[in-house]
């Protein structure tokens, strides 16, 4: 996939993939290409920061963009690669939440938008929607997920203020851990429920190429490689 990046070029990305940081990785320190990365932050577990953290150690200029900003950027990124967490048999994949969105508006605004993926993640599923996902709603925290003001929480962070919650972060148990950014919180009452499903499904026609171990493949071609493999 790393000839798919030019020159110049900007390229988004978005949750946390070893297959994506490997191939940019690549095209920045063996093809020595010059290009910048956008990376989506990646609510809840941060995975996209993660990621800028890695590509900015490696000398390639990264930028931390809110997902909810994903449109506002959009027009300034010449190519999104995303991994996957599963790629089904009409050719569509299931991966980090906020993926289905990232295509839509790839689509809509003539980016293209390519998957990279492992062989071994091709499953024979076949999906619709995202209602046919099975239930994963509890996987990445579910109810437990904290909302946090992180604007009043930097504007009144104070390096004495963390050198001074170090200790008591130390101290607390790990149900506590959260103390220091409790007056940030935002308190909800038990009548609000709490949707946080981990991934979601992106259907075929907003996925470009993608690309494997088996080659840079169509959405199309899936189904023809899962019958080789499962034969």
């Amino acid at each position: 996939g790393s000839p798919f990046i030019r020159e110049g070029s900007v390229v988004l990305t978005h949750g946390r993939s070893k297959v994506v940081e490997a191939l940019l990785l690549r095209a920045a320190l063996v093809e020595k290409k010059r290009f910048r990365v956008m990376v989506l932050e990646g609510r809840p577990d941060a995975g996209g920061a993660k990621s800028a953290r890695t590509y900015a150690n490696a000398g390639i200029p990264a930028t931390v963009v809110l997902d909810s900003a994903m449109g506002y950027i959009m027009e300034s990124v010449d190519l999104a690669i995303v991994g996957a967490e599963g790629v089904v048999e009409n050719g569509g994949v299931v991966n980090k939440v906020g993926t289905f969105a990232l295509g839509v508006m790839a689509k809509e605004m003539g980016v293209p938008l390519y998957v990279a993926a492992e062989s071994y993640k091709f499953t024979r599923l076949y999906p619709l929607n995202n209602a046919d996902l099975p239930e994963m709603g509890g996987v990445m925290g579910g109810a437990s997920l904290k909302f946090v003001d992180t604007l009043a929480w930097s504007a009144n962070s104070t390096s004495n203020a963390i050198e001074e919650n170090k200790s008591a972060r130390i101290a607390t148990t790990d149900a506590n851990s959260s103390s220091s950014l409790h007056p940030y919180v935002v308190d909800l009452p038990p009548s609000v429920s709490i949707e946080n499903p981990p991934c979601d499904f992106t259907p075929a026609k907003y996925i470009t190429l993608l690309f494997t171990d088996l080659g840079v493949l169509t959405p199309s071609a899936v189904s023809d490689e899962l019958i080789r493999l499962y034969q």
